[in-house]
């Protein structure tokens, strides 16, 4: 009697041990699907260009001012350039945004090799910033249309400096023999003179050109073309770029490129929608903190409400516009009602200095808010 009693006691025991560790299991199981669905939910990927790319260096901006941890994570990928970075945000599971080229996504509009309708599929979330052109030739080579006939490379095939190098040479009328090298393997060959220029298509000063030792090369001049306005931009290199390249006082005419940070054009119900909505109010509610060091000098031409002629914006970076924009009337508004206020009031309030000027008026707004309430 004893002993089955004990053996009950000990079973008892034993079950009792298992469901703890059972009810332990789960809430460990419990705690880490709600920190992987926290984590996949706040956190958005952005595709860039090669590891040498500007834009890479860009997104890293992004990730360090937005990033927190808890509400917003960005997460830099290096991909393949910015034709292959299209690609990915339209077919590859898991990216969110990606940075291409305005003339790569006309490019795919005119050959339909991404879909027929790729303009209702993409859309951007902002314009961003020019990169240039940079023709890189050996020190004996002084005009583009002296490389008739040469070996140059164009970078990766399918890249965007491919398309944009094929486009503008046909426009000058320059027959080259072309090889797809990336630009490392281009700079190399460059330098040994196996091939006799290469295209390297990223905002400058493009880090892999910006560290180049004195080594016999040189940038060409890139005429801007007939034919060439409605996709490319003049633009200019100096010797601050390019030091080793570029004599001091001196400049290099070239075109130049919009990049562009696209999105795929998900339906408002979805989740990845959901996830952009808190990406782009983040992005451009913080959009100063880009302007200032140590933020990557290309920020400064970065202008978030200017449009893409012929692609649809992201319905969410429209709406922040629209509402900024209104805000910034209404604000207006108020500043004027705000000046008459102190014109009437005691004079002594016409010396005030700018900084109680702007205390004045956030008590005047906050006043104003109060009585529109009542």
């Amino acid at each position: 009697m004893r002993f089955a009693l004990a053996t009950r006691l000990c079973l008892l025991a034993v079950l009792a041990l298992v469901a703890a560790d059972m009810a332990a299991a789960e809430s460990a199981q419990s705690v880490r699907e709600r920190y992987r669905a926290q984590l996949n939910d706040n956190t958005v990927t952005i595709m860039a260009g090669s590891f040498h790319a500007t834009d890479l260096a860009v997104i890293q901006d992004i990730a360090a001012v937005l990033d927190d941890g808890d509400q917003m994570r960005v997460v830099p990928m290096v991909g393949k350039g910015p034709a292959q970075n299209l690609k990915d945000v339209l077919f590859m599971r898991g990216v969110d945004m990606g940075i291409t080229q305005a003339n790569v996504l006309k490019h795919f509009a005119r050959t339909g090799e991404l879909g027929p309708d790729l303009e209702s599929q993409i859309a951007y979330v902002a314009k961003l910033f020019n990169e240039e052109m940079h023709v890189l030739a050996r020190a004996e080579t002084d005009d583009v249309r002296a490389l008739e006939g040469q070996v140059v490379s164009f970078g990766p095939e399918g890249s965007g400096a491919e398309i944009t190098a094929r486009l503008v040479f046909e426009a000058l009328g320059i027959g080259v023999r072309v090889v797809h090298l990336d630009e490392a393997d281009a700079v190399a060959k460059l330098k040994a003179g196996e091939i006799g220029a290469a295209v390297v298509v990223t905002g400058k000063p493009a880090p892999i050109l910006a560290h180049l030792e004195d080594g016999g090369l040189r940038l060409l001049p890139v005429p801007y073309a007939k034919g060439l306005e409605d996709e490319y931009y003049p633009a200019t290199l100096t010797h601050d770029d390019y030091p080793a390249l570029i004599a001091e006082g001196t400049r290099v005419d070239t075109l130049a490129v919009c990049a562009v940070l696209v999105s795929f054009n998900w339906a408002s119900d979805n989740a990845r929608y959901r996830k952009l909505d808190r990406f782009v109010n983040r992005f451009f509610s913080n959009f100063d903190a880009f302007m200032a060091p140590p933020r990557h000098p290309k920020w400064q031409q970065v202008n978030f409400a200017a449009t893409l002629e012929g692609w649809q914006r992201s319905p969410l970076a429209e709406a922040w516009i629209e509402r900024a924009k209104e805000s910034i009337a209404a604000d207006s508004g108020a500043r004027a009602k705000f000046e008459t206020f102190l014109a009437q009031a005691d004079a002594g309030s016409a010396s005030a200095s700018e900084e109680e000027r702007s205390k004045l008026f956030r008590a005047f707004l906050e006043w104003s808010k109060n009585q529109n309430k009542n």
